[in-house]
């Protein structure tokens, strides 16, 4: 794909993904949620599609749910000074709750939402452990491989 039609391609992704994260954030309102809460949830899921996932290849929402592992495993962890185990743990979160809404609003299947909760699920505690692993200096790189 050449540059432009990549250009063109990010700018449709982030128009449609603008829409996703309106609804996402009636979803929260409706739920009730603060709005320091409802705004730490759009800005970490902001980031994983509008960022992450255009970086990727000018992906899609729908793609993220098999990214999930890559970015909160890998490129967040060494790429976003500001990782912690505590906040790779308020992300998933969010990017969960993010993935429900757009299972209710039909955006997603069923088993894109599960398979997306299992990693998360499966992987959480690795993360936080190579995160914690990896903001020590003390510690060996764990993504470095001889």
């Amino acid at each position: 794909m050449d540059y432009d039609t990549y250009l063109n391609k990010c700018t449709d992704i982030r128009k449609t993904n603008e829409a996703l994260l309106t609804l996402f954030s009636e979803d929260l309102k409706k739920a009730g949620l603060g709005e320091k809460t409802i705004k730490r949830h759009l800005s970490n899921v902001d980031f994983y599609i509008n960022e992450y996932l255009i970086l990727a290849d000018a992906l899609p929402m729908k793609n993220g749910v098999t990214m999930i592992d890559d970015f909160l495993g890998n490129f967040y962890i060494r790429k976003c000074m500001w990782s912690t185990p505590a906040n790779i743990k308020t992300t998933a979160t969010s990017i969960k709750k993010f993935y429900k809404s757009m299972l209710v609003h039909e955006k997603i299947a069923k088993s894109d939402y599960d398979l997306l909760c299992m990693i998360i699920k499966d992987s959480l505690e690795l993360w936080q452990e190579d995160c914690s692993i990896y903001n020590d200096p003390d510690a060996p790189n764990p993504f470095f491989l001889f």
